[in-house]
């Protein structure tokens, strides 16, 4: 799974990418962690508030630090 923190490096960025690595080391999901800080490569996905995440291509959350629960959310696996 790839995982893109996308801000300028400030402490919500930060946080958010530790908050990210520790919740998928409890839940034992492989995980590839990008920090992108590049601006025109994050207004490229669209992101205009950091920080951002993009899980697999796709934008999850833009603005603040997500709750725990929320990247909790991220890590769930599909019901079988």
């Amino acid at each position: 799974m790839e995982v893109k923190v996308l801000g300028s490096g400030c402490a919500n960025c930060r946080s958010t990418a530790a908050l990210i690595e520790q919740v998928a080391a409890e839940r034992g999901v492989a995980i590839s962690l990008l920090k992108i800080e590049d601006m025109p490569a994050i207004v490229a996905h669209g992101v205009m508030r950091t920080p951002g995440v993009v899980i697999d291509g796709r934008v999850v959350h833009a603005g603040g630090v997500p709750s725990r629960e929320k990247v909790q959310g991220w890590f769930d696996a599909p019901p079988a």
